[in-house]
Formats: structure tokens, sequence, C-alpha cells
């Protein structure tokens, strides 16, 4: 029997994820968590196989926090993220965190309770979507942008200033402008607004 907890903030979420889960007879839903910090509470007092783990929170820690506090644990549970989200910066996160796998919400219910299965096993799995991507980024490394410089182009994204964008990041404001030119460079750009919407173009922010 797979022992799995649900992480998401999403009550209606956890309900689908149980009520899927509960059609397989060798998969067991132990706990539900609402938050990162849940997540890992639970299962540092439960024994858990396999956490399927939501990226963004309402507050608090993230998925990726929480993937990685996990995977620290004396008897890490595997974790295959069940997100939303699919940007580089996202995906590079997760896996470098420890998940086993990355899979998209709008997986079928079938290819769902494959990914379950191959997860706990401790077998990589990735969504179509998310294979294209990592595939990608690996055949074009030079313009790929680095999470540093994926941070620096959120901040830019929200309409903030070198200044400011120092200060948060707690860089020197040379480096933000260091940052600013390397990223105009991997797009291909010569503005901050160009930078920004073909980052999200090519799914990087």
């Amino acid at each position: 029997m797979i022992r799995v907890l649900l992480a998401d903030d999403h009550a209606i979420v956890r309900a689908g994820l149980r009520a899927l889960l509960s059609t397989a007879g060798d998969i067991e839903v132990v706990g539900e968590a609402a938050t990162a910090d849940e997540a890992v509470a639970l299962c540092g007092a439960t024994e858990v196989e396999l956490v399927l783990m939501d990226l963004r929170f309402g507050q608090g820690h993230s998925g990726v926090d929480a993937t990685t506090a996990l995977r620290a644990l004396p008897s890490p549970p595997q974790v295959l993220v069940v997100t939303n989200y699919d940007t580089d910066a996202d995906i590079l996160g997760a896996v470098e965190a420890g998940a086993c796998g990355y899979i998209l919400k709008d997986t079928p219910p079938a290819e769902l309770l494959v990914a379950v299965r191959a997860a706990a096993s401790g077998e990589s799995v990735l969504s179509p979507a998310v294979a294209t991507r990592l595939m990608t980024r690996v055949r074009t490394p030079d313009s790929a942008l680095t999470p540093r410089e994926v941070e620096v182009l959120r901040l830019v994204a929200d309409g903030h200033s070198n200044r400011e964008i120092a200060r948060q990041l707690f860089l020197g404001e040379t480096t933000v402008k260091s940052h600013l030119v390397h990223i105009y460079a991997k797009l291909g750009v010569k503005s901050r607004t160009s930078a920004v919407a073909r980052a999200r173009e090519r799914g990087a922010l």
C-alpha cells in the first residue's frame, strides 16, 4: 500500500485528489496539509511514502521550501509536485529541492495514478510539457536565466527601480545593473519592458 499525503492550500483540490486516489486499491491517503509547514510536520509524525505537493500556498513557505525540508528528514518521503505552474524557474527549483516528479493539474486521472505509483518507487515523472521545457533548457543553456536573474526580472515586472531591487535582494545597485545586462543579452532585448514580455513568452517568468 502506497501511503500518500496531499499538500495543497485548496480544499477542493485535496478532495478531488483524495476521491481519485481512493479508486486505486494500492494507494492510501494518510493525511492532508493546507500549508507547506503542516506538510513537513505531518511527515515528521506519520509514515508517508509520497507527498503530492503544490508549489504555491496562500501564505508561509512554498512547496519548494517544504520539499527541501522533507528530503532532509531521516526517512524522507518522495515528493511529486502537482501544480498549475510550469515556468522554468518553478520546475528547476522543485527538481533542485529534491522532487522526483513534476506534473500539471490538468493531467488525466489515469496518468496521475501511473505517476503516483512511479514516483512512490523513486522514478522520475514529468508531464510532457514540463519535459519539453527541461529539454529546451538543456539544449540552450546559454539563453536560460539563472534563478537570481529571474528574481531580478520579477521585481522589474512589479515596477521596482534598480535601487529598490538592490535593497530587496541585498545586492549592490551595480550588481543589479549587471544582472539586467545579462538578462537583456540572453533574451535578445534592449529594454526592461521587452525583457519582461520576452521572459513571459518563454515561460521563464
